[in-house]
């Protein structure tokens, strides 16, 4: 155990999806608590397909699920860390889904949970749109023998164009929000804000991640047998599920449905035009104070019995 009050276990597919949220006097600080953020398999900084070598690498490298990463994540803190209670699991969108898998797998363990643009299991919509852009990428001449033998140009371009028409909402494009991020015109925006985004990223990771996503479901799993219902209603953490009003792919009515099966779970939706990146709000701080004054106030209630 540390001098901290409490461990808060903070998720994303990458860590700097969540390291904007820890800052003194914020709701995650390091001076009251002890903040543990993993890496996802798969994501390009854990083992992925672009750094384990030969023979697992590129398309070899194995199909890993949410349930995987967090089971590996579970015996990181209890195993080499001697944690026994974790006051919060955070996450936003993919970290999102981890939280809620936490709770799922390990409800002994977690008192809070704190899902930010993110599901229990992903929806058929949001399946849709991940077939979309995974063969969007996989439309590049660079796709051969199921992995990518170079970076495919034309493909992470496609998928991060793609990407923006559903990352954001329509009332953020007709607002022309990317201005205030600094961008000076929305084809700037999709060539330096999206494209460029993929362009730096391994198109084979990329793929692994969606595999990730597409599998993500909470009762998918010896303990629950595909039974969403029963997952939900074993999560005994104190929950707090904040959908944004205009994410396009991680909906308010999936996650309505979803706390309808849970004992103590809280539904408080971003009132936001920045879709999905509502959810980590960097250059946002209207949703940034939103998230961390509900977070705050979760963290500050006695955990549910």
């Amino acid at each position: 155990m540390t001098s901290h009050d409490y461990e808060i276990f903070e998720l994303g597919d990458v860590a700097l999806d969540t390291e904007w949220l820890i800052r003194p006097g914020r709701a995650l600080d390091l001076e009251r608590y002890f903040i543990i953020i993993p890496n996802m398999l798969g994501n390009g900084l854990s083992s992925s397909p672009s750094n384990v070598g030969p023979p697992h690498d590129r398309g070899r490298f194995p199909g890993v699920t949410v349930a995987d990463n967090v089971r590996i994540q579970h015996r990181l803190l209890t195993e080499q860390l001697g944690i026994e209670r974790v006051a919060l699991v955070y996450g936003w969108s993919m970290g999102g889904q981890q939280a809620y898998h936490w709770a799922a797998l390990y409800p002994e363990i977690v008192e809070r949970i704190a899902v930010v643009c993110g599901s229990a299991r992903t929806a058929p919509h949001n399946q849709v749109f991940l077939e979309g852009i995974k063969y969007a990428l996989m439309a590049d001449p660079a796709w051969r023998d199921g992995y990518f033998a170079e970076p495919p140009v034309r493909g992470l371009r496609a998928m991060g164009r793609i990407y923006a028409g559903w990352a954001l909402s329509q009332a953020f494009y007709r607002e022309e929000l990317w201005r205030t991020v600094g961008f000076s015109s929305l084809e700037d925006f999709l060539i330096a804000g999206w494209e460029a985004n993929y362009l730096r990223r391994d198109a084979n990771n990329l793929l692994a991640m969606i595999w990730t996503w597409q599998h993500a479901d909470i009762s998918a799993n010896e303990l629950y047998g595909g039974d969403l219902a029963k997952a939900l209603g074993a999560i005994s953490a104190d929950a707090l599920i904040m959908p944004s009003t205009t994410d396009l792919y991680f909906t308010v009515a999936d996650n309505e449905r979803e706390i309808a099966q849970m004992r103590h779970a809280e539904l408080l939706p971003i009132p936001s035009i920045w879709g999905h990146r509502a959810g980590n709000p960097i250059q946002n701080p209207e949703d940034d104070d939103f998230i961390d004054r509900a977070v705050k106030e979760l963290l500050g209630r006695r955990p549910e019995a």
